[in-house]
């Protein structure tokens, strides 16, 4: 379910006060946030952010195509690692009989 429009869009206040901060500071150093939830604001566009991700922190510089989407949205928290192709499938069952018929084989 979406947020009310009323409400308007949710976003950290100590996230906001960082960014004001670093738009009036010259040396902008990433801001380091674990706040994933916070909606992206058209304030953030230029600012760079540190982003948690529940292992590391990724970096990301904001564009004004994020706006409206959550800063989580672009830090991924799985790594998906691929199918299994059906070759090396088949490979890893032929190589298990083969094996369980020594094992057999040796017990005799």
């Amino acid at each position: 379910m979406a947020r009310s429009v009323w409400k308007g869009p949710f976003v950290d206040s100590s996230l906001l006060k960082k960014v004001e901060k670093q738009k009036k500071d010259i040396n902008r150093k990433p801001i380091k946030t674990w706040s994933r939830r916070s909606t992206i604001i058209p304030d953030f566009v230029g600012s760079s952010f540190l982003i948690y991700n529940g292992k590391k922190f990724i970096s990301m510089t904001i564009s004004e195509d994020m706006v409206g989407h959550k800063l989580g949205e672009f830090s991924p928290t799985r790594q998906f690692a691929g199918h299994t192709p059906a070759d090396k499938k088949a490979k890893q069952v032929e190589s298990e009989q083969t094996s369980a018929k020594k094992d057999s084989n040796e017990k005799k």
